[in-house]
């Protein structure tokens, strides 16, 4: 589909974070399944709940919209699904160092999102949409905490991974 007008730009942004969110959902839930520390196993849970919420939010902004929800394909979250899966399988044997490889696949993910919502805070601005706005800048914000707190988690977790080693040897 060729798009003509800045409204296809919008629409096409909203269809691929709303794909974006969804890939990220289920590997989060993988992720889950795999993170030993629990200090990270509680900020994948937290961030499940983000996630289901800004799901939900953009379906709110699709029925103001008056459209469906729609999925576009996002290369880019497919992309570091793929790269955290990978990872999660080469750090299989060693726990404490898979801990931080999903940390650090987290943080990615948060970046790719704050930009998303970023791009479409801005364009949504101009629109005079105000429902629309909020319920963006309210799956900004989010973002913006959880890799703040991901971010901050790191060096907790390589800590960790440091010791075991150290244990292990």
């Amino acid at each position: 589909m060729a798009m003509r007008m800045l409204e296809d730009k919008f629409v096409y942004d909203l269809a691929d974070i709303y794909d974006a969110e969804h890939r990220f959902l289920e590997a989060q839930q993988e992720m889950l399944q795999h993170a030993r520390a629990p200090q990270l196993q509680m900020m994948l849970q937290e961030h499940i709940a983000q996630t289901q919420e800004q799901i939900q939010n953009l379906e709110r902004i699709y029925a103001v919209l008056g459209a469906p929800p729609a999925r576009v394909t996002c290369e880019a979250a497919a992309g570091l699904v793929k790269e955290g899966q990978k990872g999660m399988q080469e750090f299989a044997a060693n726990p404490a160092v898979r801990d931080c490889m999903i940390s650090g696949a987290i943080a990615k993910v948060e970046h790719y999102e704050i930009a998303s919502y970023r791009g479409l805070v801005t364009a949504f601005q101009g629109v005079g949409q105000h429902e629309i706005l909020s319920l963006l800048s309210q799956n900004l914000n989010q973002e913006e905490q959880t890799a703040q707190k991901v971010e901050s988690s790191l060096p907790m977790l390589l800590d960790q991974a440091m010791l075991a080693r150290q244990q292990s040897a």
